[in-house]
This record gives structure tokens, C-alpha cells and sequence, in this order.
């Protein structure tokens, strides 16, 4: 039976946005990227945007404010994504919850070609992550309503 080739696949677009819809992005979905590959010490100028902040209220004893911030942008090779978890320190100061624990499809490779360790990675990542204006994303979420 010969492939009807007069079909073609097109985007589901959103009244409201006109742009193809996307399901919500989780941080831990980052795992399921395709990896990219990046020069660790090129790491840094990456151009990324936001994606999404969620917030969370502690537990009913402590009412602390925490939560997930997720970034990302189109590389040369791919879509790339960072995420990370943040808890607020005191009214206005946030602060990531755990640096050593960004969560990202980036392979950041070292100068010989390798891939770096988790542990080695941890600074470039942390780089990464101060040259985004996260903390304002952040501060926007923590004031809408819950």
C-alpha cells in the first residue's frame, strides 16, 4: 500500500499565545534531554531564559518559602536546560538550596575534550547560574498569589 505523503504534521498552537504548545517543563525532565555537549569555560556565555519558577510553603510549623527555577536556550547543538532548587533565607534574600546540585543536560567538557565530573562541572554550572537574574524570577513568583 503506497505512504499517503499529502499529510503533513503541524504544531498544536495555542489560541492565546499562537505559538505550538508545549507541555509543562519539570526540572527533572532536563534529565530526559538530549545531552549537549559545551565547552566548560564557554559554559558561562550561554544565553538563557526563563522557563518556569514553582513555589513551595514549608511544612505547617515554618512557613519557609522554597522551590524550583528552571532555565534554558537554544544552543548550536540542541536545546540545553538548567534547574535548580532555592529556599528563601529571610524576606527578599533567596538563595540556591544546594550549588552542587544544578541539574542540567549540558556535558560540560574540560580542555583536553573530556567530560567533566559531576564535581568538576559544579563550578562552571554555579557560574552559569550567577550571570542569570534568577533571584528576580524568583522574587516576581514568591509575590503572586498562591
Amino acid at each position: 500500500m503506497p505512504k499517503d505523503t499529502s499529510m503533513q504534521h503541524t504544531p498544536h498552537t495555542s489560541p492565546l499565545c499562537r505559538e505550538p504548545f508545549r507541555q509543562p517543563i519539570t526540572p527533572w525532565a532536563l534529565r530526559a534531554w538530549p545531552p549537549i555537549l559545551c565547552q566548560a569555560g564557554r559554559a558561562s556565555g550561554l544565553q538563557l531564559h526563563h522557563l518556569s519558577t514553582h513555589v513551595s510553603c514549608g511544612g505547617a510549623t515554618d512557613h519557609v518559602m522554597t522551590g524550583q527555577t528552571m532555565w534554558g536556550g537554544n544552543t548550536s547543538g540542541g536545546e540545553s536546560g538548567v534547574a535548580w532548587d532555592w529556599v528563601q533565607v529571610s524576606t527578599g534574600v533567596v538563595a540556591m538550596a544546594d550549588p552542587l546540585s544544578v541539574i542540567t543536560n549540558l556535558r560540560l567538557l574540560g580542555d583536553e575534550g573530556e567530560v567533566l565530573t559531576s564535581w568538576q562541572a559544579a563550578r562552571f554550572l554555579n557560574q552559569i547560574v550567577h550571570a542569570l537574574p534568577w533571584q528576580d524570577e524568583v522574587a516576581r513568583a514568591l509575590q503572586a498569589p498562591h
